[in-house]
């Protein structure tokens, strides 16, 4: 019978909507999965009907009931997408191909893969929010039957959710569905703290109960005292927000405060100042715990005014208050924007309204690098937002801790390229200065200015990095042309070769392709940045050269590379010789399983660089030297590792103990606390070669309360 239930659901909301579509939908989706059950034992139908049942309360419409009816045929029976297209239309057809495609993601599968994954899915988005709706709800479903999977399964699939899916859920406004899928993954993940948690609440039911009547009823007669037509509810803070707070601030149940919230719905923009007043009249306002999301809205279109107090008995307490549109658009969200018209066709126009996801389309189509997309679309998950202002009064948000770099970025690539400083309220301040809410900003520019590396690690927009990396890149490979062509030019002249010539007539062009560069350009950047020798391509290019001048003369530079005092090279081959003189360079630690290059110097042997360090292009080519890592050569090298965690007792403890466990040892470590309850943990480390640093990188991004793990360069 929840197939009547799921028509008479929908025609509460459209009343002239073709519920046969779904009746049909449903038939064919029983009748595919008629043979499957789910973990639990249940008929596997009962899934795709509860996923229908979901996305009828999100009100959408006929399209995409069916396709959340019919989301798993084609993944997991013999259905096909043009089967779907020919019994339900082309539209119900692309939603469950892109709902599909989603499904196959795989979050926990290699990081690269997984980036790629999220383009697809920001790319299915885009195409039709409402795929992403659907895959939601689908989650959303998965999350209430969790207890019948394998407990590593269900685990898996509850670190996804909070990773993925939660987020997404809060970044398109649809609260209780965010709410729902985070309590779910505390339950699977942290099942002690959850039912710690559930008992505590519990525990106090009654007097939480009646503390809100209480409180109802003050707020009540206040606001009729005050001609206030308003609806007041209170409610408890869900487990996950409470086990959050107090993990951040290391607290117990009993600690917490604000563990109640009241939400005020009036009629207009007007009564909600008007109610906050009376609020704050009446009961003492907590300083630095109002927010005024009416005026500044959040991206997701979330507004509401919010204020804590102290209130009767002098406990803490939450006061929400907003219009009953606002209401509607903070449970909804996007999909408090869908508009119908005739039939079923839907105005995608308010979707528009989601700036970030047209940044995210934007980014995706500019950033290559598929880690570099990867870690933008999670940092965009959780936006702590801060909101500034132009000269001009343009109200611009920024995630918290960005720069007026990320600023400058914003109001144009090239103001970002010039930018040295910025006025802020008047006074000048830093580039490294992080912006605050209400500040006005005005960018200080010059046209000798240009980026440097080190912004990168100050800035937090993901345009903004795209735009560095992007000119860093091609300073980089505007530098390597020039070094590669006057090797090249050098070196063909050596063997009496006309380096012009053979451009000219495609000698070059033909050995760029046998060489694997995609063409001339290429090549010399390639020979430019160490990655082919100049040997090579007069090899391919004309081997008779080789042959007609004999051995090589040492030259005055290689003369002097042998002059230097001889010891153990630990692990280097130079030019084909073991016994040399050796140093690492400091400034990128390399490691064996990295490529590296050697740069002679006069007096001091050969110091190796990985090939990608910024100063290997700095250097004189004539300088350069090939090496490799001998056979051998497994000799523990230091690097200096960086590892930013939560600030509570043990985690230096459990940080050290998978340090441990990997087979590394520590040999020098320092500790200490940041803002924001933080601990910044620097180790140098010997590490044998560049697998064992990354086996050990994903081992500590595993442990609880670690943030972010990063390799120290100079």
């Amino acid at each position: 019978m929840r197939i009547d239930e799921l028509c008479s659901k929908v025609q509460a909301y459209l009343p002239a909507a073709p519920v046969e579509v779904i009746r049909r939908a449903y038939e064919f989706s029983a009748e595919k999965h008629k043979k499957q059950r789910r973990a639990s034992g249940e008929p596997y139908v009962s899934h795709p009907l509860e996923v229908a049942h979901i996305i009828a309360d999100l009100r959408l419409d006929v399209p995409s009931i069916a396709s959340g009816l019919l989301h798993d045929t084609v993944e997991d029976t013999l259905t096909t997408v043009g089967h779907l297209e020919a019994d339900f239309g082309p539209e119900v057809a692309t939603l469950v191909d892109g709902v599909t495609k989603i499904s196959r993601i795989n979050f926990t599968s290699r990081e690269e893969h997984q980036a790629e994954n999220f383009r697809k899915m920001v790319l299915a988005m885009a195409q039709d929010i409402r795929v992403i709706l659907i895959k939601l709800a689908d989650r959303t479903h998965n999350m209430r039957t969790l207890q019948g999977l394998p407990p590593a399964k269900q685990e898996s699939v509850a670190q996804e959710t909070l990773d993925v899916y939660a987020p997404l859920a809060h970044r398109l406004g649809i609260q209780w569905m965010k709410t729902e899928m985070e309590d779910a993954a505390l339950r699977a993940l942290h099942p002690e703290v959850y039912y710690q948690l559930k008992r505590a609440v519990a525990k106090k039911k009654a007097e939480r109960e009646r503390y809100i009547r209480e409180t109802q009823a003050i707020l009540k007669r206040q606001f009729d005292a005050a001609e206030i037509d308003a609806d007041i509810t209170g409610r408890p803070k869900h487990f996950y927000s409470i086990y959050q707070k107090m993990r951040a601030q290391n607290l117990l149940y009993e600690q917490v405060n604000d563990l109640i919230a009241f939400r005020v719905i009036v009629d207009s923009v007007r009564d909600c100042y008007e109610a906050l007043g009376v609020v704050h009249q009446n009961w003492k306002p907590v300083p630095g715990r109002f927010k005024d999301y009416v005026a500044l809205p959040k991206a997701n279109m979330y507004q509401s005014l919010h204020t804590t107090v102290i209130g009767p008995r002098g406990e803490r307490i939450e006061v929400q208050i907003r219009t009953r549109e606002m209401h509607r658009i903070a449970e909804e969200g996007v999909a408090a924007h869908w508009k119908y018209k005739s039939g079923s066709d839907i105005d995608l126009e308010d979707v528009q309204r989601f700036q970030w996801l047209r940044q995210m389309l934007e980014w995706q189509q500019q950033v290559k690098d598929p880690q570099e997309f990867l870690h933008g679309f999670k940092e965009d998950l959780f936006p702590d937002e801060v909101f500034v202002f132009t000269p001009k009064g343009d109200l611009l948000n920024f995630p918290q801790g960005a720069t007026v770099i990320d600023f400058a970025y914003r109001i144009h690539t090239q103001v970002g390229h010039q930018c040295t400083g910025a006025r802020v309220g008047g006074r000048i301040v830093p580039l490294r200065y992080q912006l605050q809410s209400g500040d006005t900003v005005e960018i200080i520019t010059t046209q000798k200015q240009t980026p440097s590396r080190d912004w990168i690690k100050i800035v937090k927009t993901v345009r903004a990095k795209q735009k560095i990396r992007a000119w860093v890149k091609q300073q980089q490979a505007t530098r390597s042309m020039a070094v590669g062509r006057e090797i090249l030019a050098r070196d063909f002249a050596r063997h009496g070769l006309d380096f012009g010539k053979m451009q000219r007539d495609g000698s070059l062009e033909k050995a760029a392709w046998q060489i694997g560069s995609r063409g001339i350009e290429a090549l010399i950047a390639d020979v430019g940045y160490g990655k082919v020798a100049a040997r090579q391509v007069i090899e391919t290019v004309a081997p008779e050269a080789i042959e007609r001048r004999g051995p090589e003369r040492e030259g005055t530079l290689q003369r002097l590379f042998r002059a230097v005092s001889r010891r153990p090279g630990a692990g280097i081959r130079v030019s084909g010789i073991d016994d040399v003189l050796v140093r690492f360079a400091r400034c990128c630690d390399p490691l064996p399983g990295e490529r590296i290059t050697g740069f002679i110097t006069r007096g001091r042997g050969v110091t190796v660089h990985a090939m990608d360090c910024v100063k290997v292009l700095e250097a004189d080519p004539q300088r350069r030297v090939e090496c490799v890592w001998a056979a051998d050569g497994r000799a523990p090298r230091p690097i200096r590792l960086e590892v930013t965690s939560v600030d509570e007792p043990g985690q230096l403890a459990a940080i050290t103990k998978t340090i441990a466990q990997s087979g590394i040892n520590i040999a020098k470590a320092e500790v200490r606390g940041i803002a924001d309850r933080k601990a910044l943990h620097a180790f140098e480390l010997m590490i044998a070669n560049v697998d064992d640093l990354s086996r050990l990188m994903r081992s500590l991004t595993r442990v609880k309360g670690v943030m972010r793990v990063e390799r120290l360069r100079a």
